[in-house]
């Protein structure tokens, strides 16, 4: 036993040598989340990015090594939410700059995993919205940190049901856009009877494709995390999450509670002033 382990000590010796002694093994390599060390005009915010969204994990180290992230702002801020940040365009935003269409050129395919939700502290990826973005590709770049708020399980059981509601109204929605122009002839000829026996029949067509998925229902471990820390539970499924922060959540609270304008952009700018990749 004694020579074996002698035996592995030399050969761990000679890759050593073979390579220089100098190859690091990357967080990636060894399956531990990497971090990154966001410093803003307000103190640190350190998140772990999560290995089960490789695309926008890769993405945002690759972003944060490449100075990206450095003198952007959080242009969007809404307290008991989140914060945002990420626009490329943020870093000589003046004041009067309409913020939040910046971005490096490209999307992501969305990574959702049900292991992953809108829980306070959550990072999660900014998108465009259904109507131009129906695959929920997320942004290049643009990010968000959730605040949230708490919630008791019956307001739970009653948005489990809004939300499953949503979906039904939002294949009605597409169903009718398709017949746009059969409808518009109903209205200008007057037609009543037919645009109820449309509607009954979108409807029933909408019914049928909505009970062919699962309804959804929030996971034990969603409930309770949403009626312990909180969040904003309404987004799970939506957008993409692909970390979470591990030090500074006082300071994502403080930035949340500072003074916006009608754009929800801060009065005073709150500034990334560096974000660092910790290996």
């Amino acid at each position: 036993m004694k020579k074996l382990s002698i035996l592995f000590t030399l050969m761990a010796c000679c890759l050593m040598a073979c390579t220089g002694g100098q190859k690091k093994t990357t967080n990636m390599e060894t399956g531990n989340e990497t971090l990154v060390r966001l410093e803003t005009t307000m103190g640190n915010i350190t998140v772990k990015l999560y290995n089960e969204t490789p695309k926008h994990r890769d993405n945002f180290i690759k972003l944060a090594k490449e100075g990206t992230y450095d003198s952007t702002l959080f242009h969007r801020v809404i307290k008991n939410f989140m914060i945002q940040a990420g626009d490329p365009q943020s870093k000589t935003a003046t004041d009067t700059t309409t913020l939040g269409n910046g971005d490096v050129g490209y999307t992501l395919p969305a990574e959702f995993n049900p292991k992953f939700f809108h829980k306070k502290g959550a990072l999660a990826a900014a998108r465009l919205g259904d109507e131009v973005n129906p695959n929920k590709e997320s942004s290049g770049c643009q990010f968000y940190i959730v605040t949230g708020r708490k919630f008791s399980e019956a307001q739970m059981i009653s948005m489990e049901n809004q939300l499953n509601d949503a979906r039904l109204e939002a294949v009605f929605n597409e169903l009718a856009r398709k017949h746009m122009k059969e409808i518009y002839k109903m209205r200008k000829a007057g037609d009543n009877d037919g645009l109820l026996e449309l509607q009954d029949s979108l409807e029933a067509q909408a019914r049928d494709s909505v009970s062919r998925k699962p309804a959804l229902k929030f996971s034990r471990e969603q409930v309770a995390a949403y009626t312990t820390v909180g969040g904003a539970p309404h987004l799970d499924g939506a957008y993409t999450v692909f970390g979470e922060v591990t030090e500074g959540m006082d300071v994502v609270d403080r930035i949340q509670a500072v003074k916006t304008n009608r754009a929800d952009r801060p009065e005073t700018d709150v500034r990334i002033l560096k974000a660092t990749v910790i290996e």
